[in-house]
């Protein structure tokens, strides 16, 4: 070939070379990565994860006979039995790091109920050597009425061993139907848009839209909701035009929301306009309001009404206004709200234009949004003390840096020195700083530090203190830890002022007094947002199935087993030949019969000592099993009673399985509960417990996974007949002519359940808190303000101030309390004053207290709970007798006849302490009883941990035989996983409304860092409901009736089944509308409501 020639094509090569580059990448991003997206090929390579799926080509969306041509079919996912499961596909080989895909598919669902229901895709990363992560991709809601579209976005940071994608979210039951997925990378197309959007700003700037997927095209993406839900619909063809529905709102405020930060500039006028409606309960038509939110770090945040209009349903209106913004604020936030709570709001598009001419006179670069200078956000000034002790002091003691002490043995964790606070003079002296002028309320902080001790090893507390401008003061425990002499470690914990300081100082206390405090470095910063829990993936398990090896010794052998400690095992026999009675009803087996053997413990020299077995491989994360067994001991141990107890060692770990005393020859059943929540290397379960030398016998032992939803579907079974009544309602007033084809709608507004809630004094300061309370609760219970340590910290001195004020709220807004506690029985829970006094003196001082009260708020509290945990203390009882219990009792009802008197307790539903048994709280009302003590109600605490129905369920059945009203008084649960949380819940929840002898529930608070228990809130600090606090609204929803109907006879009437409470009922005829309000009593035989027009 010609040397020219070739130069020429060379040089062809390299003026086409970016045509191919182009055509690749273009080629590479419209291909789709997902295998037989369309289910042509049948259910190839998909797979049913833990359910089953098959293909079908007929639409079940369309009247027609004859299928959509335009699709060869869609999969049917199908026998789901948890939210998780659906239809997934191994993507590994068609991913890599760093690049963003797009999914889209076209989902439906098929079930009993015409209810939406939420519809997930999700990308699942398997690593060998680190835990699997989720990646949420998107969601939306679908009903069986027609194909909805679920869009969304991912990419991966690294490669993971494994890539899955999946589609789940249903309720169990429902199934999911899958029309088309696609999955393609977007890297070129975002390369071009943003090439386009270059262009376009340069060339024509104020036609340019600063709302990123103005009219949902990309379904949600770019668009946040703001405490409620929302999903994007279409017609019954995917991909035809969409809009926005804002639904489950409980706010005015709750709506859609986009970040728009990076694309507005202060200074410049911006124009509005989005095409609206709304949806559901609308009378005439309801505000939609278009805001603006500035968000500041150094200040509190802004919020500028844009402009507003007035929607009705099956109308679209167009809502316009203009903004202009000043300063350089950290974030901002563009967002729709306004309706009433309950009506969703409907959005078809969003535009907002720049109109200031002057904006693009400037050149591109000038017209880049510079980031504000990067403020200072620590609260604490020289934290790690490089400009000495300035900004700090002593409270209670002196204050000294050290660069090394002890010969250099101790020497600083971090930088080069540390402070002590030595000559402490009390245990709350410590190092401080005063914060005042940098904190502000409603916003998180975190506070950090790494502590030591000069000797010995003690708690070592960081506390806030507040005073607030009414002089009334607030201390804040933010976190505590063990220290010593012999390592620093690290103290960490998170605050929240509820309302504005007059000064607010953070230090660091709790050793004794002559106990030197070192501090290598001690921050105080806002703390960063968590990000929201995703439901855990869980392994394939079997419910009711035992997961422990030769638990029936049917062959002899104690293979499976083996001895804790130096103890020996055999087998004996003479055991119980029935299963414990609490695993008879959860167990899938053949029979409930055991062999009759039993594993015998002998020469045990430790309470440690005992049978054994590794269940590692055998148990499943975040699901919880319930523990059934029978024990006994030998007749070494009859002298006293002894404590038989169930136990997980997970990693070194000692996890209660459950506990029960024994103090006869006879065998007893021990049951409990256990869940693991981080993946664990080793996991045995060993009985153990009674004392050194006593012979250990265990039979039968039983762990199997619990059906929580087969569990909740008997409640609502057993809530239909103990909390629902028949109603028969009749419409009167009017002619019957008029009558005849109306339409009558029943809805429920109030349930009579009572339902309340934990507060403190600084909660009602927190709008956001008050707001969250009185939607949601009609009874309180306050935390600390009417124990008598708090009421009387000093012998003589009295603070009433937070208890008056508690209760002023809660009679202004009609919110019934119950007055939690007269008396506490547990020593270290009461004040060292009272401790000192002797026997008349503490006689006179009791006897003062329970006066003083009960005559101060005389009629104010409906409950008292005189004595509390008197199963676990005896303060009262050790220095004046017993009789003294029932004389609280006595004293209170004279005093304040009204109120009715409870008994409270922690453990009894559980099976978790041997102290607190049903049993032995069924023994100590009959003697109080027996004393002549008016006892009137029976309180269970509630703070439970992996709950079991039928536990739960036995403790309760066995209370109500004292015939008196139970109430859940201080109810939580915990799980570091939300949805987890909200499961154990919904449990609790049901198992007390589904029981006729269970009267009401208090939750022992709701807002994080305002909880006794970690993990355990339903709100996080900033106002914003998680997962688990989204169920407890659903729960409410739940117990909820609604009814309609059409009014074709003459007796004008309708009947239906609903839970007792208040309802409204709308009766629209031919002439007009009619609304009314009734009730419906407890009871059990039909009631006739008439209404009369």
């Amino acid at each position: 070939m010609p040397v020219g020639l070739l130069l020429q094509l060379i040089s062809l090569l390299f003026l086409l070379a970016p045509l191919f580059s182009s055509l690749s990448l273009k080629v590479m991003a419209d291909s789709n990565i997902v295998m037989n997206g369309d289910f042509s090929d049948g259910i190839e390579p998909w797979y049913p994860n833990g359910c089953e799926a098959f293909v079908v080509s007929s639409d079940p969306f369309s009247s027609d006979s004859v299928s959509d041509s335009s699709s060869c079919g869609y999969a049917v996912v199908t026998n789901r039995n948890d939210t998780w499961q659906g239809l997934e596909q191994d993507i590994t080989t068609q991913v890599s790091p760093g690049v963003t895909y797009t999914v889209s598919a076209c989902v439906g669902v098929s079930g009993p109920s015409h209810e939406s229901s939420e519809v997930l895709a999700t990308v699942r990363l398997e690593h060998e050597d680190s835990p699997t992560e989720y990646l949420f991709i998107g969601k939306t809601y679908a009903s069986r009425d027609n194909w909805v579209d679920l869009e969304g976005t991912f990419s991966i940071s690294n490669m993971p061993d494994r890539v899955v994608l999946y589609l789940e979210g249903p309720a169990s039951g429902k199934d999911l139907l899958i029309r088309s997925v696609t999955v393609r990378s977007s890297t070129s197309r975002d390369f071009q848009e943003t090439e386009e959007n270059t262009a376009a700003s340069s060339d024509f700037p104020p036609a340019l839209n600063i709302i990123k997927n103005h009219d949902f095209s990309d379904g949600l993406y770019s668009w946040n909701s703001n405490s409620c839900d929302s999903f994007v619909v279409s017609s019954n063809d995917c991909g035809l035009e969409s809009y926005a529905v804002v639904n489950n709102r409980s706010e005015t405020w709750q709506g859609l929301e986009q970040d728009i930060t990076d694309r507005v500039s202060p200074g410049y006028s911006y124009k509005v306009s989005a095409s609206v409606s709304v949806s559901g309960p609308v009378q005439t038509s309801a505000q939609v309001l278009a805001t603006l939110k500035l968000e500041h770090q150094s200040s509190p945040t802004e919020f500028q009404l844009i402009g507003k209009t007035y929607a009705s349903k099956d109308i679209w209106k167009t809502l316009e206004g203009t903004f202009v913004f000043s300063g350089r604020p950290d974030r901002v936030v563009f967002f729709l709200e306004g309706p009433p709570p309950g009506i969703d709001i409907l959005i078809k598009s969003v535009t907002i234009h720049c109109e200031s001419d002057h904006q693009f006179e400037y050149t591109q670069s000038s017209r880049e949004f510079c980031p504000a200078p990067k403020a200072d956000h620590h609260i604490f000034l020289n934290s790690s003390f490089s400009d000495g002790l300035n900004h700090w002091s002593g409270r209670g003691c002196n204050l000294m840096l050290h660069e090394s002490l002890a010969d250099g043995k101790i020497l600083p964790h971090s930088g080069t020195c540390f402070a002590s606070a030595t000559e402490r003079t009390h245990k709350w002296s410590g190092i401080e700083q005063d914060i005042t002028e940098r904190v502000q309320r409603k916003l998180i902080y975190e506070a950090s530090s790494v502590v030591r001790l000069s000797h010995s090893h003690h708690t070592v507390q960081a506390t806030l203190y507040v005073l607030y401008p009414d002089q009334r003061e607030e201390y804040i425990g933010i976190s505590s830890v063990e220290a010593s002499h012999d390592d620093w470690v690290n103290l960490k914990g998170k605050f929240l002022l509820n309302g504005s300081p007059a000064r607010a100082v953070v230090y660091i206390e709790g050793p004794p007094p002559g106990i030197d405090v070192f501090v290598d470095h001690f921050d105080v910063k806002p703390a960063e947002k968590n990000p929201p829990s995703r439901r855990p993936y869980v392994e394939s398990h079997a419910f009711g199935m035992n997961i422990v090896s030769n638990s029936h010794l049917t062959d002899g052998t104690i293979e499976g087993w083996f001895p804790l400690g130096n103890c020996h095992l055999r087998v004996a026999e003479g055991s119980p030949r029935i299963l414990p009675p609490l695993a008879r009803d959860s167990l899938r087996t053949t029979d409930g019969y055991l062999s009759g053997r039993y594993v015998l413990a002998t020469n045990r020299s430790g309470t440690w000592m005992g049978p054994a077995q590794m269940i590692t491989d055998k148990v499943k994360l975040f699901v919880t099993y319930q523990v059934s067994a029978w024990v006994k001991v030998g007749s070494g141990g009859l002298t006293c009673p002894q404590d038989v107890n169930i136990a997980l060692s997970v990693d070194g770990k000692w996890v209660n399985g459950g506990k029960v005393e024994v103090n006869d020859g006879d065998w007893h059943e021990v049951v409990g509960s256990f869940r693991i929540e981080k993946q664990a290397k080793e996991v045995m379960i060993h009985v153990q417990g009674p004392s050194p030398g006593v012979d250990l016998m265990v039979s039968g032992l039983q762990i199997f996974a619990v059906d929580r939803k087969a569990r909740l579907s008997y409640l609502r079974e057993q809530a239909d007949v103990v909390r629902k009544r028949d109603v028969r309602l009749k419409v009167t007033g009017l002619d019957p002519s008029e009558l005849y084809g109306a339409t009558v709608k029943i809805r429920q507004t109030r349930n009579s359940f009572p339902l309340g809630s934990c507060i403190s004094r600084s909660n009602i300061d927190n709008e956001d808190f008050v707001d969250f309370f009185l939607n949601n609760f009609k009874w309180a219970v306050f935390g600390n303000e009417l124990k008598w340590y708090w009421t009387e910290p000093e012998q003589g001195s009295f603070n009433y101030r937070d208890a008056d004020e508690m209760l002023g709220f809660c009679e202004r807004h009609g919110i019934e309390t119950r007055g939690h506690c007269i008396f506490w029985e547990v020593e270290s829970a009461i004040q060292p004053w009272v401790q000192q006094l002797s026997g008349t003196e503490l006689e006179a001082a009791v006897e003062s207290r329970v006066t003083d009260l009960l005559t101060r708020y005389n009629g104010k509290f409906r409950h008292y709970d005189v004595n509390n945990e008197m199963l676990h203390g005896s303060f009262y009882k050790d220095r004046l007798g017993f009789d003294s219990r029932a004389k609280m009792f006595k004293t209170a009802h004279e005093l304040d006849p009204s109120t009715t008197l409870f008994l409270n307790e922690y453990h009894i539903e559980d099976g978790f302490d041997s102290r607190s048994s049903p049993e032995k709280y069924i023994k100590l009302v009959h003697k109080l009883q027996k004393k002549g003590a008016p006892v009137g109600g029976i309180g269970i605490q509630g703070h439970i941990t992996s709950p079991v129905g039928h536990i739960v369920r036995s403790a309760l059945d066995k209370l109500s035989t004292l015939g008196l009203p139970i109430w859940f008084t201080e109810l939580d649960v915990s799980s570091i996983n939300e949805h987890i949380r909200g499961d154990d819940l919904e449990v609790m929840l049901w198992e007390a409304f589904a029981h006729p002898a269970v009267e009401g529930v208090m939750l022992w608070g709701f807002w994080e860092l305002f909880m006794s228990r970690e993990h355990s809130h339903l709100v996080n600090a900033d106002g914003e409901i998680n997962e688990a606090g989204k169920r407890f609204l659903e729960i409410k929803r739940e117990w909820l009736t609604f009814a309609d109907g059409v009014i074709e006879d003459e007796e004008a009437g309708l009947e239906f089944r609903g839970y007792h409470g208040s309802y409204t009922v709308e009766v629209v005829t031919s002439e007009g509308k009619y609304v009314k309000n009734f009730v419906v009593d407890k009871g059990n035989s039909p009631i006739d409501i008439n209404i009369d027009l």
